[in-house]
């Protein structure tokens, strides 16, 4: 980060907080999730220090009104240590890392807030839960170890154990991070204080196959520690024992040659020197030590092949660590590369491009097959966990893009659905609890995928309970969304309860009376379902009817109500669909809405009417209506669509302007006279008839109004 971005230090410890853990100069404007942690921190018990401090409660309050906000959660931290009250800071730590557990630095503090505090159990709780959150943090595993290695006895005979048994699931959760040197170092390094040089080798034989970002230094402390101790305390005894009796068959051979040499050179009399047998020479030492290197130096160079596949990766990367700050596009990109080139590696590793050429020498030998597979599988496997590290990586650095949590929820679910729902509820109930795409998406995959712990069956398609809880818990998050609310209907009509979605969408419909164009929105989905599931039109005709009490002004419900009197029977329907026009003409909709309407029902007569003096009383009302908004809307009956002749009106529908030039002939039904030619007066088309071309204009076919309700948007509505 720039020294601009830092703020001026506060006069407290808490102020060295590291960028790394999310700096409160940035925190505004960034969307960080809050109320649900998957782990639980030591409870804040009140102590013995009264009352707490005097701004406490304000700042608490401001930093909980406003979750999202980081700045408001430093300025509450600072506080707390700045009075030096523990139990403030305690209930200040537990909620801030509820919200932003990725935030290791404030880990530490809670860990050393209780340990100067006395409370060295309570240190090691902090510190197991923060590992719980975020495994792959070394700097936090060096924490830990430390605090261990300040606090523990070593003189039991447990305390090494125990230390040992910690640098293990150090280096089995981020052993394999680009960054963890510091980590094996510090283990190394351990194990030469406690005497064991052989453990001291062994860790060091296995970072020689990781690749780091300080590779190299590694080697060299291996041939540091090998030359300043003998083989045999070094190298294990299996090795030991093989190398040596390797360099004892080898020097023999060499002196065996040499005294052939001697002998001839040697004057007559004089005898060999006696060497005593079983004797570990110096010079048989130093031949162990460089066939020992000489297979490190194998191991050595390919890890090195390694590092330089991912150096250029790596050195991309400029923000490793979580920070509410966004990251930029160059940032997500460097993330997506390394990620498809890691999963790449892993494509190309389960295709052995030497399997077809060794098929005939191992077609005839099961046994040799045998450990050729296994080793194929350990490799595919240790593979697969370089791309799992790598995710959580990112995850790290991009929690709060929920791209990198549903890639990483594709890659998983091939391979355990419960391990892909596992990463979902971390990025849903911790990170990203405002997003409700991830969430829908978590829905939708417990719908197709029945849950171990379903404590009832689950049905054919999938754990649906589950899915109702997840949608549930984000309406109660995010309200009044309205695609939640429709993907909550449409759970339940999927799984056959029609009853249920119905009674979610009346729900919906009866609490947004306040908010019309909501509850618009509602009583149409609601019709629609009644209409065309339910197979009951009239209560369908009943809540549009309702809807339009309150909304007349709303021109979706009265075409919705229009194509629903309009799809029943024609014998039942007429009076139905003039009367639904009339409404319609009557409310306080735009001209050409009106006209469309009445274009509609002049349609319908002519398909339907059983009479022509129907049709014709239709059509003089429509001419009516045509002269009260003026000729504009005539020419726009006629057909009139030249683009250098349109104008927006004031919704924003292309009206037509000039009157000059005559339409062009339409297609118009047979029952109707054809259109006068071109030049001849205007007003002779104000016979029955004219109105055909008007309405096949392609935008009005069908009345389909433009600007359909998107609400897979994930907008929230107007309120």
């Amino acid at each position: 980060m720039e020294d601009a971005e830092v703020p001026a230090p506060p006069p407290i410890e808490m102020a060295e907080m590291s960028e790394e853990n999310g700096s409160a100069t940035l925190a505004a404007e960034a969307p960080v999730d809050t109320d649900t942690a998957p782990f639980s921190l030591p409870p804040a018990t009140e102590d013995e220090e009264g009352e707490l401090p005097a701004d406490f409660e304000r700042l608490w309050k401001v930093a909980h009104e406003n979750p999202q906000d980081f700045t408001s959660w430093t300025d509450l931290l600072q506080y707390c240590e700045q009075e030096s009250h523990i139990t403030a800071s305690r209930r200040a730590l537990v909620a801030f890392l509820a919200r932003y557990p990725l935030c290791y630095g404030y880990w530490k503090k809670f860990a050393d807030l209780e340990r100067r505090a006395g409370y060295n159990d309570k240190a090691e709780e902090v510190c197991v839960q923060g590992l719980q959150a975020i495994p792959l943090s070394v700097d936090l595993w060096i924490h830990y170890i430390n605090l261990l290695l300040g606090t523990l006895d070593m003189n039991l005979p447990d305390s090494p154990a125990r230390i040992r048994r910690v640098f293990e699931d150090a280096v089995a959760a981020a052993g394999l991070d680009f960054h963890s040197d510091r980590l094996w170092d510090l283990y190394i390094e351990w194990e030469k204080e406690q005497g064991n040089m052989k453990n001291a080798a062994a860790v060091l034989d296995r970072v020689l196959k990781v690749p780091t970002q300080v590779y190299n230094t590694h080697y060299d402390k291996f041939k540091a520690h090998l030359s300043s101790h003998e083989p045999k305390d070094v190298l294990s005894s299996e090795e030991y024992e093989e190398l040596r009796t390797l360099c004892r068959q080898s020097q023999k051979a060499e002196r065996a040659e040499q005294a052939q040499e001697e002998e001839e050179e040697r004057p007559p009399g004089e005898e060999e020197p006696a060497t005593p047998e079983g004797t570990d020479t110096e010079e048989l030492m130093q031949k162990i030590r460089e066939q020992v290197l000489l297979h490190r130096d194998k191991v050595y160079q390919d890890n090195e092949g390694e590092v330089r596949k991912r150096w250029h990766f790596e050195d991309a990367i400029k923000r490793p660590y979580f920070h509410v700050k966004p990251l930029d596009r160059v940032q997500l990109r460097a993330w997506h590369s390394y990620l498809d080139w890691e999963i790449a590696q892993l494509s190309k590793d389960t295709k052995d491009p030497d399997q077809d050429l060794s098929q005939e020498a191992t077609e005839g030998s099961e046994v040799t097959a045998k450990p050729q597979e296994e080793s194929e599988e350990a490799t595919v496997a240790h593979d697969d966990h370089r791309v799992r590290i790598l995710f959580e990586r990112c995850l790290i650095a991009c929690a709060l893009y929920e791209e990198f949590w549903t890639r990483y929820v594709h890659y998983l679910e091939p391979q355990s659905v419960d391990e892909a729902r596992a990463v979902y509820k971390r990025a849903c109930e911790v990170h990203l609890m405002y997003k409700p795409n991830i969430h829908m998406q978590w829905a939708t995959f417990e719908e197709r995928h029945v849950s171990k712990l379903a404590v009832t069956p689950s049905s054919p398609s999938g754990d649906l309970t589950e899915a109702r809880r997840v949608l549930e818990d984000l309406e109660k998050i995010l309200p009044g969304l309205a695609v939640v609310r429709l993907r909550r209907a449409a759970l339940e009509r999927r799984a056959g309860q029609l009853d249920q979605s119905e009674a979610l969408l009346q729900e919906a419909v009866t609490e947004s009376k306040e908010k019309p164009t909501l509850h618009a929105f509602y009583s149409i989905k609601l019709a629609r379902l009644l209409l065309k599931l339910g197979r009951n039109p009239s209560r369908a005709r009943r809540v549009l009817q309702e809807a339009l009490e309150i909304s007349p002004d709303n021109d979706k419900l009265h075409l919705n109500l229009l194509e629903l009197e309009v799809s029943g029977e024609p014998w039942a329907s007429a009076e139905a669909v003039q009367e639904c026009v009339t409404r319609a003409l009557a409310a306080p909709l735009a001209p050409h809405t009106k006209i469309l309407f009445s274009q509609r029902g002049l349609q319908y007569a002519e398909d339907y009417s059983n009479s022509i003096q129907s049709v014709l009383s239709v059509y003089e009302e429509h001419q009516k209506l045509l002269n009260e908004l003026g000729g504009t809307k005539r020419e726009a009956e006629n057909g009139d669509e030249d683009p250098e002749k349109l104008s927006k009106s004031d919704d924003g529908s292309a009206v037509a302007v000039s009157a000059q030039v005559p339409p062009t002939m339409p297609h118009v039904p047979i029952t109707t006279p054809p259109p006068p030619v071109m030049g001849t007066d205007m007003s002779a088309q104000a016979g029955y008839g004219g109105y055909s071309s008007w309405y096949q204009q392609p935008q009005y076919g069908n009345y389909n109004y433009q600007n359909t309700w998107n609400y897979n948007q994930g907008y929230y509505p107007p309120s």
